[in-house]
Parts: C-alpha cells; sequence; structure tokens
C-alpha cells in the first residue's frame, strides 16, 4: 500500500486541497504534526481509523507507524503543514521508505507564504521593484545553512525574502539585512497565518525586533522582508498593456 505525504496548507481547515482531504478520508492510518496541523483536518479520518500525532515522536518512530501499516496492508496519510517540499523534513522519510521498498507519493499544499500574501491582499512580485521570491530560514539550533546561502549573502538580490523559522533569530536578520536594504525596508511578521489567532506586525527593518518583541510572538511566524509592501508606486505590468502582443493578443491596440 502506499504512503502519502500531504500538505495541509498552513492552517485554515479549508486551505488543504481537495485531493489531501479525500486522501485523509479514506486512509485507515493517519500520521500528522499535531502542533501544525488543525485537529479538523485528522478528524475527516475514517471511523476506526488510527490516528497518531508524530510530535512526540522521532523519526524510527515515524517510520516504523509506516512499516507497520504497510505490513498489514493499510494505506497512511502522513499529514504535514504548509507545502511538505519546503521545511517539511519528508526527504529522509522518503529515504527510509526507499529502504524498505514502501511505496509512496506527495500531495502539495498551500504555503504559509502564499497565505500571508494573500492575508495582505499583496503581491511579492512587482514590476521594477522586485521580481524575485527567496524562500530561506536562519541557523539557530536546526541544521546549518549551506555555504553561500547565508542571509548577508542572499540579500544582495534586493528580492522579496520571506524567511521562515526565524522569528527567534531576528536580531541577526535585521544584522544581516540592514546593509543590503536599509533601515527603511518594510518588513511584515506573520504569526499562524490563516489561523483564528492570525496576526501580522508591520514595520521597518530599524523597528521590527521592537514591535515583534512587544506582540510576544516567539514562534510560528514568518518574517517577510522586501520593498514590495505597502509600495503603490509600482509601474503596470506590461501583461496587460495595450500596445503590448503575444499569441493569445496578436494584434496591437492603438
Amino acid at each position: 500500500m502506499t504512503v502519502h505525504f500531504i500538505g495541509a496548507g498552513p492552517g485554515a481547515p479549508d486551505l488543504i486541497t481537495v485531493r489531501g482531504l479525500n486522501l485523509i478520508r479514506r486512509c485507515p492510518v493517519v500520521l500528522y504534526a499535531g502542533s501544525l496541523v488543525p485537529p479538523e483536518v485528522v478528524a475527516e479520518a475514517p471511523p476506526g481509523a488510527r490516528v497518531v500525532d508524530t510530535a512526540p515522536l522521532h523519526l524510527d518512530q515515524i517510520v516504523e507507524e509506516m512499516r507497520m501499516a504497510h505490513s498489514a496492508g493499510a494505506e497512511v496519510a502522513r499529514v504535514h503543514s504548509g507545502d511538505p517540499s519546503i521545511y517539511g523534513a519528508i526527504a529522509e522519510q522518503m529515504r527510509r521508505l526507499d529502504e524498505l521498498s514502501i511505496p509512496y507519493d506527495v500531495v502539495p499544499g498551500v504555503p504559509a507564504f502564499a497565505a500571508a500574501a494573500a492575508a495582505l491582499a499583496t503581491e511579492l512580485t512587482l514590476p521594477e521593484v522586485s521580481q524575485t521570491v527567496v524562500l530561506t530560514r536562519t541557523a539557530v539550533r536546526s541544521s546549518p545553512m549551506p555555504p553561500g546561502q547565508d542571509l548577508a549573502t542572499i540579500g544582495a538580490t534586493g528580492a522579496t525574502l520571506a524567511i521562515h523559522l526565524s522569528v527567534n533569530n531576528l536580531a541577526r536578520v535585521v544584522e544581516d539585512l540592514l546593509p543590503r536594504y536599509g533601515a527603511d525596508c518594510p518588513v511584515v511578521v506573520a504569526y499562524r497565518v490563516s489561523w483564528p489567532d492570525q496576526a501580522f506586525v508591520a514595520g521597518t527593518l530599524a523597528d521590527i525586533r521592537a514591535k515583534v518583541k512587544a506582540a510576544g510572538f516567539t514562534r510560528t511566524a514568518l518574517v517577510l522582508v522586501g520593498k514590495v509592501f505597502g509600495n503603490a508606486a509600482f509601474p503596470d505590468s506590461r501583461l496587460y498593456a495595450a500596445d503590448h502582443s503575444h499569441v493569445l493578443r496578436p494584434g496591437i491596440v492603438q
């Protein structure tokens, strides 16, 4: 049988994909990251399903749950928050499943940065302001960053940054980005996006640390940095310009 790695989205139960929800509804074994996956999602598991919160389990214990389910011929819904391809820690699970010859597939989910942009009603790529979005993090107790992927280096691009797992490392974020982006660069810290208690703190690199400290955000927050936030002076995209022709609009309107 198959293990299905499912992205549950950022928090709101109705932001999971139809495919992911349908798999949860049919799988007799559901393993989920309890600290980040809403209970309403796993409540959709079929009656009598084995539903396990994997937050207190280590990798070997999680894989053993999958192995036992496979031995019993039971499909497994392995539910992660957001999109499992971004800091989902699924690669090591899939490597173990490969060693055990257990098949698996992956169902994408709505990532936190996209949900945050939607909640803020903003675009992360604006013409002549930023055409690049970088998803990154900083190293605190987690694995070290690879060479050349530190914020000071990435900041040279001037891209819109979505910095994960770093609200407790905000001092380093500010220190590394100030020389590249300037003290007046907008910053938005998004807390528990799409959950009932979601909250946002907006500021600049100069004052965001004090504002976040006052808000009390210590985890489950995404740090967004870039000139796109609060920028209303950007030029229109060429995509819909009257004099811009393409294969679906071949004629140039005068």
